[in-house]
């Protein structure tokens, strides 16, 4: 299939698990694919496995590097009209103790980041006719769980900027969205399993177990489905569909 041949991709954190799944869609379906993360490495092995793939390492929360790495897809010749951030971190502890360091850091990856990549997106396609910008945020940031008070309130706050961004661009073709997937089958959970097997002396059978009976499926979220629906976003029919919050949870409410 080629419905996304001749636009551009924007993927943040997509060197591994969601974001390389991300890219490897996107890429099939024909767009040119620019994949940023922090570490050269991985995304270099993701774009090994496809011509349309390109690599660009940059921390989002870093506004400059943010800048440039915008500024290195237009060296290419292109402005990305689909922008997915989805770069993010995870952490849990009580709220008494998490400490004012990891709060920080949970608002620094998956707020901010999200705000400086959305807000340079924005402004290089002012005047476009046709943009996506795609928030990879979690059902963490349209409901609450115990013990990711940090997390969730970045989650949160992605939802908020999604929501308020999206009625900025209503009338000019460009629409706004956040994924909000449940534990997703990536190395991001399984270090939430090694976390629980540490803190509780649960086995790790147990420990994925009970992420997985969170969801009403009884079932980890498996990447393709949150590329699937992001390539909906992307696709003919989905124009009226902005400043939603969309759960792709197995029924969790």
């Amino acid at each position: 299939m080629s419905d996304l041949a001749g636009r551009t991709a924007l993927i943040t954190g997509g060197g591994t698990g969601l974001g390389a799944d991300l890219a490897r869609g996107f890429a099939a379906r024909g767009a040119q694919v620019w994949i940023a993360g922090r570490r050269a490495e991985p995304l270099e092995q993701v774009a090994a496995g496809h011509e349309a793939i390109h690599p660009v390492t940059a921390d989002v929360t870093d506004e400059a590097q943010v800048r440039a790495m915008f500024d290195r897809v237009a060296e290419a010749g292109a402005t990305p009209e689909i922008v997915i951030a989805n770069a993010g971190a995870s952490m849990s502890a009580p709220l008494a103790r998490t400490g004012t360091e990891d709060w920080h850091q949970m608002l620094a990856v998956n707020l901010t980041g999200v705000f400086f990549t959305f807000r340079e997106a924005a402004a290089r396609l002012k005047g476009a006719e046709w943009g996506r910008l795609i928030a990879v945020a979690s059902t963490a940031g349209i409901k609450g769980y115990a013990y990711t008070s940090a997390y969730s309130a970045a989650k949160h706050g992605v939802v908020g900027l999604v929501r308020s961004a999206a009625l900025e661009q209503a009338r000019k073709g460009i629409t706004v969205n956040a994924l909000c997937p449940g534990f997703l089958d990536t190395e991001m959970t399984e270090r939430s399993v090694a976390n629980i097997t540490e803190k509780t002396g649960m086995d790790a059978a147990k420990a994925r177990a009970q992420l997985e009976s969170i969801s009403p499926q009884h079932r980890l979220i498996q990447p393709g489905e949150v590329t699937a629906a992001a390539l909906w976003l992307c696709a003919e029919g989905s124009e009226g569909v902005t400043g939603q919050a969309i759960s792709i949870s197995g029924g969790e409410t």
